[in-house]
């Protein structure tokens, strides 16, 4: 292995929100074993906020969705990877296009999951291939760095909104309105198999208010989102308040001071958990043990599941997520509450 002074690495975790935040501790990890390494990340752009705040990568290359489908593209990606002069490559994803990323930036050992993990040509780009051993994502992709003399490093995610995020939420934050602390409710999500009632989102906000004197804030992204944030907002009868626009940035420093949040299996869920916010995660369309929020203290619910491919449990229905009552998330917040009322005990142990 080359040694870890001149180490040049490439990530090639590329979307989506909540994956790359899962990929940040194989970031944090090789930052510590190799103190002077050059890291760098290839990121599609949802994600490339996140990526370019964090402290463990020098370098990202920012990637647009389908990139794969342009031969332009393809010779632009080129050339942005194979300026990194990386060594090696190291692929969470074990996709075709991620793998694809890795082989073009030239890195000569190129490091990625076997099947089932690593799917479509993924395993037949890479030079190294590892069988994951972990339920959790977070683990398995700590798994990729045995070969890079790394095993089993904490998990670090090191992820914190900067200064200019946190000003611009700071005269929200600082609403009289709020003096009793927030919960953050999220009702969207990436497939619409994930998605929870508002009404019951509704129902949260107002047990939330007249339990715990805690008001709501109900996060949104998109026309779609604002317009169930709204009708949660009207039906929580005076114990909710819409948030106000924010970038991905933002939306962190919005959701860092909570006492806990409330969604489903999205990328705010993983912003919380890595900001270390307790999390009431609800699971339908994903399994929580596999990509549930991690770390100590969320309370993750699951009352059913969707079997079947990704495209499958993608298109379905959300009665997996119909399932999972209202009464169960309000117990649930209780009990996240019930360890510290400010949520910074539960806070210290994720």
């Amino acid at each position: 292995m080359i040694s870890g002074q001149r180490l040049r690495v490439l990530i090639t975790r590329q979307s989506a929100v909540g994956d790359c935040i899962h990929t940040m501790p194989l970031a944090s990890a090789i930052r510590a074993r190799y103190p002077r390494a050059m890291i760098a990340w290839c990121v599609e752009a949802g994600a490339a906020p996140l990526v370019q705040n964090h402290p463990a990568v020098n370098r990202v290359v920012v990637l647009n969705k389908g990139w794969l489908k342009s031969p332009v593209r393809v010779f632009q990606a080129r050339r942005a990877l194979q300026a990194l002069q990386c060594d090696v490559a190291i692929d969470p994803q074990s996709l075709t296009k991620s793998a694809l990323a890795a082989w073009l930036s030239g890195a000569a050992q190129r490091i990625g999951f076997a099947p089932p993990q690593g799917r479509e040509l993924a395993p037949h780009l890479h030079t190294q291939s590892i069988e994951a051993q972990s339920t959790h994502v977070v683990d398995r992709y700590l798994e990729l760095l045995a070969p890079l003399d790394i095993e089993k490093p904490p998990v670090q995610f090191r992820l914190s909104p900067p200064r200019a995020a946190v000003q611009a939420m700071s005269s929200f934050l600082t609403q009289s309105s709020l003096k009793n602390g927030i919960a953050i409710l999220n009702p969207g999500a990436g497939w619409d198999s994930k998605l929870w009632p508002a009404e019951r989102y509704a129902h949260v906000a107002r047990h939330l208010g007249e339990w715990s004197r805690m008001k709501s804030v109900v996060a949104w992204a998109g026309e779609r989102e604002r317009q169930w944030a709204e009708q949660i907002v009207t039906a929580a009868a005076g114990h909710a308040i819409l948030a106000p626009p924010t970038s991905l940035l933002e939306l962190a420093a919005l959701i860092q001071p909570a006492a806990l949040f409330v969604g489903s299996d999205t990328g705010p869920l993983h912003l919380a958990a890595a900001l270390g916010v307790p999390c009431v995660a609800m699971y339908g369309a994903t399994r929580y043990e596999v990509c549930g929020p991690y770390g100590n203290g969320h309370v993750p619910l699951q009352a059913a599941y969707h079997a079947g491919g990704a495209r499958e449990r993608r298109s379905a229905e959300n009665t997996a997520m119909q399932a999972i009552t209202a009464e169960d998330v309000c117990a649930a917040c209780d009990k996240i509450l019930a360890r510290g009322r400010d949520g910074r005990e539960l806070r210290r142990a994720a």
